[in-house]
């Protein structure tokens, strides 16, 4: 048993102990990222869906996994279910990303743990549906500060530590980056960001042997509809949507493979493409009425 700290960001940076426990052996990979044993991938949002499974999935494969979210019972449940099956460290952080200061205070907590990040994964950001008019200005700067700040941020505090050891990074952006999305405008906006911030540091670190994968899934079982207010909506009726699992999978596949951009799905690689050959005009109206719920 070793101990670990919880970076909390309502303690100005103090940190408070959790056990570790360990058990099993890793596999091993084929890949570049998995040359040296042990190492570390952090991975936002990994209390729920996508990223839970991700957890799962780089602790299977031998990464010790810090596991970022503001849920302290799901954080601890999925460290549980993860101690149990493989021989990984699991460090969990309490944080909520949506505040502007906080990605500085968590890099601060891991960094004093002397800990170096190898992989990581931004996969927390959340939707909100309706017209732009009725939204919450303090929800629409959350999702921003959540979806674009934090993302950022991250990314440029734990560059210089996978720059070192020739790590990846995976930033979770949607089917939602290659169109305008009426009645849910600002969350498309930002997966467009994140999408075209990838790719162009995808180009800049290529020669720092990193590469940068945008994972863009379509709608997941996952809890994004319940927690976006989607239920209900066109968007979901009538299709088979995949499971969290599948996507992680997938995207945790395209990383390994140094794949730029990543599409889930036959249907959502389709769309993606025929977007290229309509007006923005139709394409807008299209996603706009796509989108409305039944009873709109």
């Amino acid at each position: 048993m070793t101990s670990i700290e919880e970076v909390n960001d309502s303690m100005e940076g103090n940190q408070k102990e959790y056990e570790e426990e360990m058990e099993d052996e890793p596999s091993k990979e084929d890949s570049k990222i998995q040359e040296d044993a042990k190492m570390h991938a952090l991975i936002t949002g990994a209390s729920s869906g996508i990223g839970r499974e991700l957890a799962k999935i780089f602790a299977k494969n031998g990464y010790n996994i810090l596991i970022v979210a503001r849920r302290k019972d799901l954080l601890l449940e999925l460290k549980e279910e993860i101690s149990k099956e493989y021989s990984v460290d699991v460090h969990i952080i309490i944080s909520d990303l949506s505040k502007p200061d906080v990605p500085n205070k968590l890099y601060d907590g891991v960094k004093s743990l002397g800990i170096k990040i190898d992989v990581l994964v931004n996969n927390a950001g959340f939707g909100e549906y309706g017209n732009f008019k009725d939204a919450s200005l303090e929800r629409t700067e959350d999702m921003i500060n959540l979806n674009i700040l934090a993302l950022t941020k991250l990314t440029r505090l734990f560059m210089n530590d996978i720059i070192e050891s020739k790590g990846a990074i995976l930033n979770v952006a949607s089917t939602a980056a290659f169109q305008p999305g009426p009645l849910m405008s600002v969350y498309f906006a930002t997966k467009s960001y994140v999408l075209s911030f990838s790719e162009a540091i995808a180009e800049e670190l290529k020669d720092e042997g990193v590469t940068v994968t945008a994972l863009c899934p379509g709608p997941t079982i996952s809890g994004f509809q319940e927690a976006a207010n989607l239920s209900g909506s066109k968007l979901l009726e009538g299709k088979k949507i995949p499971s969290s699992k599948d996507v992680a999978e997938y995207g945790y596949n395209a990383l390994m493979n140094g794949k730029r951009v990543a599409i889930h799905g036959a249907q959502n690689k389709l769309m993606v493409h025929a977007v290229k050959f309509l007006p923005r005009k139709t394409i807008t109206k299209m996603v706009k009425n796509f989108q409305k719920k039944k009873d709109e």
